[in-house]
């Protein structure tokens, strides 16, 4: 039986490779909506899942000037994209997953 692969939108390019993962936004049958974000992976310890996180700035009114601040997620790692630490990644919105997983990584960004 051969698995096909499905087009989400949004002008994502399809993976060259082919998994069997359900929770596979091109090759499951995992929907994907909702907000997306770009950021860089920077832990894998978990089986299928990595932590991103990325830059924000939050205004402090007092200094009047701006902190850095992180914000982290725990998404899905497809096997068909073979994301590793440090990549910059496009994640999007889905249903949860698990207990701390609602997005999944859809492509790696191109620097």
């Amino acid at each position: 039986m051969k698995k096909t692969t499905k087009d989400i939108g949004l002008g994502v390019a399809t993976p060259t490779q082919t998994c069997v993962d359900r929770h596979c936004a091109f090759h499951g049958t995992l929907a994907v909506h909702g907000r997306q974000f770009v950021c860089t992976i920077t832990r894998m310890n978990a089986q299928k899942t990595a932590v991103v996180q990325w830059e924000r700035l939050h205004y402090i009114p007092k200094y009047e000037r701006y902190e850095r601040r992180f914000s982290r997620l725990q998404v899905h790692n497809p096997s068909c994209l073979n994301c590793k630490v440090g990549d910059t990644v496009r994640i999007l919105e889905c249903r949860p997953i698990s207990k701390t997983k609602s997005f999944v990584i859809i492509e790696k960004v191109q620097q």
